[in-house]
């Protein structure tokens, strides 16, 4: 892998080899994840600097602080929020950054000059920005920082918090690192961190969950746990999933589990299950997606809030990556293109997201696939000759994982059916819509 633009000499990587002082903290973006992420640094009084450039989010912070919801929120946070870097401003050790992605390398330019020559630039975004990055920061100064929970921010200023969760930290290189391990210390009182020795493998087993979640809720146009209760669309989640999986076996990349349970290997459907109608295994990690969608059934796609405030999806750093990384090592990618065209389609207005355009999506990718077509359904979901769904769940979820039978109870709203009826037409919870700011939405942080 080659870099351009990258730094030609740069200072020890050690903490040590700068001054005995707190490290210096730079949040780009405050947004979702930025402003939560910024709220919590100040908190724990670390010395942070946030920075926006969208005038409503920063002057909504300086006149009222971080005001934070959800779980394990921090409340209002007294803070500031910047719209510039100065000439003068001393450097960060540390930049995360936390725009979406097709903002991330102008946002890695605009404070590059800030950085100091042995701090990182850390990617929050999802996809596979590091690479992009790195040709801004080098490869030495450039860090992937994967989320595993989601926020949102209601309107300026106000976030909420939608789902626990905590860090994965790691080079490219796979190389140790000390700044790696004081940057984990740091965001611990966000979220359970850890540091990885194969950041590949974890942003490829992120990358396949985003590629569904994020772009069936930007084309059905709901949160994530009623989406989920759908037999349908998590079939098109399994065969988003599985063809990512497969470019990621071609590249040699060794997946991780994601949060430490969902095995990407295991959840990638074998050549049977894709032309099959129904089958043990294929009940068994529908049962797993139950779960996931009860889990994180607040989760909205940050791709649609982008749409709706006008701004380009991240589709092409999702989807389109695997397309593109597939068309490389010959490997088909239908669906991922299908869907990629969908997204865009949805962002020129050309289409509106509702659960009815995915269904159409779904019957019109039959044929790509060879799967059942949408007029063989598969066997409902308590059909006597398979497994109940509590014991498909405790077979194939991780302890940590909701029970599918808790996932019943707790994906489904009051005066809603209970979510064994898989293909329940349901009803779009109640929640806020995203304002028209930049609000940087649920970064789909499963």
């Amino acid at each position: 892998m080659s870099f351009i633009d990258s730094p030609g000499e740069l200072a020890p990587s050690s903490p040590a080899a700068r001054a005995s002082s707190a490290p210096r903290l730079l949040v780009v973006g405050c947004g979702g994840i930025g402003g939560i992420v910024a709220a919590h640094l100040y908190e724990q009084g670390h010395d942070v600097t946030a920075f926006t450039t969208n005038p409503l989010i920063a002057d909504a912070i300086n006149a009222a602080g971080f005001r934070v919801r959800g779980e394990a929120s921090p409340g209002t946070v007294r803070g500031r929020a910047v719209r510039e870097l100065g000439p003068d401003t001393r450097p960060f050790d540390y930049v995360l950054l936390a725009t979406q992605p097709p903002q991330v390398e102008e946002a890695a330019r605009s404070v590059v000059a800030h950085l100091a020559p042995a701090g990182a630039m850390i990617c929050l975004q999802n996809g596979l920005c590091e690479e992009r990055v790195a040709r801004i920061a080098g490869p030495e100064r450039t860090f992937g920082g994967i989320v595993a929970w989601g926020a949102s921010m209601v309107e300026p200023g106000v976030y909420d918090r939608t789902s626990s969760g905590g860090f994965v930290l790691g080079r490219l290189d796979g190389a140790g690192d000390a700044r790696l391990h004081e940057l984990a210390r740091i965001l611990e009182a966000i979220g359970a961190t850890t540091v990885t020795d194969n950041l590949a493998g974890a942003r490829w087993s992120k990358l396949a969950i985003n590629c569904a979640i994020s772009s069936l809720g930007t084309v059905g146009g709901d949160r994530l746990g009623a989406l989920l209760r759908h037999r349908f669309v998590r079939r098109l989640a399994l065969e988003i999933m599985t063809e990512t999986v497969q470019v990621s076996r071609a590249t040699g990349v060794r997946l991780e589990k994601v949060a430490g349970t969902i095995d990407l290997d295991w959840i990638a459907l074998t050549d049977a299950e894709r032309t099959a109608a129904g089958s043990p295994g294929l009940f068994a990690k529908h049962a797993l997606l139950l779960a996931v969608g009860a889990r994180y059934r607040r989760m909205r796609s940050s791709m649609l809030a982008a749409i709706e405030r006008g701004r380009p999806p991240a589709v092409d750093f999702l989807n389109g990556e695997v397309v593109e990384r597939g068309a490389a090592h010959d490997i088909a990618t239908p669906i991922n293109a299908a869907v990629r065209e969908e997204v865009l389609a949805i962002a020129a207005r050309k289409r509106k997201p509702s659960l009815a355009q995915l269904r159409a999506l779904f019957d019109r990718t039959r044929e790509l696939v060879g799967a059942p077509s949408s007029s063989m359904r598969p066997p409902p979901a308590d059909a006597p000759h398979e497994p109940s769904m509590a014991a498909a769940s405790a077979q194939t979820a991780a302890s940590d994982e909701p029970s599918v039978a808790a996932a019943d109870v707790q994906a489904a709203a009051p005066g809603e059916p209970p979510v064994a009826a898989t293909d329940v037409q349901a009803v779009a919870p109640g929640e806020p819509s995203v304002a028209a700011t930049d609000a940087q939405s649920d970064r789909e942080g499963t």
